[in-house]
């Protein structure tokens, strides 16, 4: 890629320990053959699959993690929130109400020259808790940016399927990307929308697939089951990666390429 092209890498969800063995593990290798230039990840499920540490943050950075972003689950772990409060890698949903500590946006340098690059984080409403409209704080935060970046890219974490497409339509030709989490589960509409913005439903989990999204298969099953309440337990067996990565002109903002990835690949038989 030219110099006025920059590769973005956002990897998905990642839950507990199996998720940050993973990045550990698989993150330089990627950034090497992809010539990366900034990597995102969510890590709001990386402290035993639900909030952040301080510790899962420094393993994230140590294993070449630029920013991270939050959801719901951000305010899980007590300890982490003074880390919340001060440290500029990390960002949470912007729409929560006043007040709420941390920062929802953020602009930051990528590499290799290529300028700055703005990540906001979003939270849907549908099925989740009644905060703020993601949709007319996109637009005010837009504002704040497009005299400073070209480059945005938007986390919007969220349930509803309809409500993450809806966003990607809404600001399309406004941000470079518009990239779901929250369901763990990747979807296969990436794509390219008509006014340049970068779109996938959901970037997907990184962590343990012999699992419920995450957590032990008995407990979460037996949520079902019972309709009770049972002990969020983190799985560990069957690691898989999931992420997005991005091709961004910085002249413009607009994207120029985005392709899945998920590795290792699942055992799919002979078909």
């Amino acid at each position: 890629m030219g110099k006025n092209t920059a590769t973005i890498l956002f990897i998905g969800d990642v839950v507990g320990k199996p998720g940050l063995q993973i990045v550990d593990h698989l993150l330089k290798g990627l950034i090497t053959k992809h010539s990366i230039d900034f990597v995102i990840c969510n890590g709001e499920n990386t402290h035993n699959g639900k909030g952040i540490s301080k510790e899962a943050l420094y393993q994230l950075k140590e294993a070449g993690v630029d920013v991270i972003t939050g959801g719901n689950h951000t305010w899980n772990n007590f300890n982490f929130f003074e880390t919340l409060k001060s440290d500029p890698s990390v960002i949470r949903p912007l729409n929560y109400p006043r007040g709420v500590y941390g920062k929802g946006f953020g602009i930051f340098r990528m590499g290799n020259g290529l300028g700055d690059i703005a990540v906001v984080n979003l939270q849907g409403r549908t099925f989740m808790s009644p905060i703020e409209c993601p949709f007319r704080t996109a637009d005010w935060v837009i504002k704040q940016l497009k005299e400073k970046v070209s480059c945005i890219v938007v986390d919007m974490h969220a349930e509803a399927t309809a409500e993450k497409i809806a966003l990607g339509w809404y600001l399309d030709g406004r941000v470079s990307a518009v990239l779901g989490t929250h369901t763990h589960v990747q979807t296969a509409d990436e794509r390219i929308l008509p006014k340049g913005t970068a779109y996938c439903s959901d970037v997907g989990m990184t962590g343990p697939f012999e699992s419920i999204i995450g957590m032990q298969i008995k407990a979460a099953t037996d949520r079902f089951l019972y309709q009770t309440p049972h002990k969020y337990e983190c799985a560990e067996n069957d690691v898989h990666l999931s992420a997005v990565l991005l091709q961004l002109d910085v002249e413009t903002g607009k994207a120029t390429g985005i392709s899945r990835i998920f590795y290792p690949d699942f055992n799919r038989g002979n078909l």
